[in-house]
């Protein structure tokens, strides 16, 4: 008889995290995490909802910010039960499929959310350094595409990385320090090798979020050297006003993904509770911030957002 292979067959639990150290606070902690998902799922449902209501905003800068709405529903969505089930009832298990779902929707989401920025930084360069061929680059067609490409790009990658991690086994202890599965903090459990899912995983994040990163870098570089060479210094300063809820976004998204990773790789003897607050920070700030940015600092947003709230009922 064949041996039994038990990376075919999972039947592991791994007990999820809340905040290490203040569990009999769970309850009372609660109360501001549910106000952070309450706001990231109102404001990007808003944010959605003007878009697709609203025909002056039919354009492909909100077009795109639609996009990015939906991939921060995604992410909150994507751990909202397994967060709130720990604060509420202390439901900690979670099964190792479980496990692999809940991370294809969360990174997928990120890497979705990585190529939407990219998709954006575009949009903001075509704008403001070709405008006159905006509208001819930039057709609905296209913007399909577009979003096409970002769904396939950041779901497909990840299909072999978790079937690499269904081959492990694990045999240490179950316990992550997340409220949520994030895939280094899963692998990092696994008594097999694991250095073709490290190098993998790490090739992913390159070609993703690093290499989206680069682009958006450039993407500015020559955004900046466009205006500059703009004699006017209130045409200077108005282009520079489009860029700066793009540019906010940017930095809250990718300034916690880059902790959360450095965590992951050099903070090993880092207390378990900087592990949960910035995992946290990574998933919620985001979601939380975007729709408030753009709602603030896009006066076409903000007006269609004001419309909503003021209109008398019939």
């Amino acid at each position: 008889m064949a041996p039994f292979n038990q990376s075919s067959f999972h039947t592991e639990v791994f007990f999820l995290t809340g905040i290490p150290g203040l569990e009999t606070a769970h309850i009372w902690l609660s109360i501001p995490f549910c106000c952070l998902y309450a706001v990231a799922i109102s404001g990007n449902s808003m944010i959605l909802f003007v878009i697709i209501t609203e025909s002056s905003l039919h354009e492909p800068m909100y077009y795109f910010l639609s996009m990015l709405s939906f991939t921060d529903l995604g992410l909150c969505l994507s751990t909202l039960v397994t967060m709130l089930g720990i604060f509420w009832f202390n439901a900690r298990e979670i099964s190792f499929d479980g496990c692999i779902s809940q991370m294809f929707f969360i990174h997928g989401f990120t890497f979705m959310e990585s190529s939407v920025l990219l998709a954006m930084s575009f949009d903001r360069f075509i704008a403001i350094c070709n405008p006159l061929r905006y509208a001819m680059i930039l057709t609905n067609s296209r913007i399909i595409k577009v979003g096409f490409v970002i769904v396939i790009r950041g779901t497909t990658a990840l299909v072999p990385l978790l079937l690499l991690l269904k081959r492990l086994s694990f045999c240490r202890s179950h316990i992550l320090h997340h409220s949520y599965c994030f895939h280094p903090d899963v692998m990092k459990l696994s008594c097999t090798d694991t250095k073709i899912n490290s190098a993998f995983g790490l090739a992913i994040v390159i070609c993703t979020a690093g290499f989206d990163f680069v682009l958006i870098l450039l993407s500015y570089v020559l955004i900046i050297h466009s205006v500059l060479s703009i004699a006017s210094t209130e045409e200077r300063k108005k282009a520079f006003g489009t860029c700066i809820s793009h540019i906010s976004a940017v930095v809250i998204f990718y300034l916690p993904m880059i902790s959360l990773s450095l965590v992951h790789r050099f903070g090993k003897h880092a207390p378990p509770i900087v592990h949960t607050l910035i995992a946290n920070v990574y998933l919620l700030i985001p979601p939380v911030m975007n729709p408030i940015i753009y709602s603030v600092k896009t006066k076409q947003i903000r007006k269609a957002v004001l419309k909503i709230f003021l209109s008398k009922p019939t």
